[in-house]
């Protein structure tokens, strides 16, 4: 009975590594991308007439 719980606990654990993991990724992408595309609005500023 407690190898099962033991095994049931470190696979929790090792799928919420890895999904940390992979959220952490998508957050700095995200971040650089929003980063990288604001600074092309802010060099085109002169361009853009509203």
């Amino acid at each position: 009975m407690n190898e099962k719980i033991y095994k049931t606990i470190s696979r929790t654990g090792a799928c919420s590594i890895a999904v940390g993991i992979v959220t952490l990724v998508i957050g700095i992408t995200a971040g650089v991308l929003m980063i990288v595309s604001g600074s092309r609005l802010l060099k085109r500023k002169s361009d853009i007439l509203i």
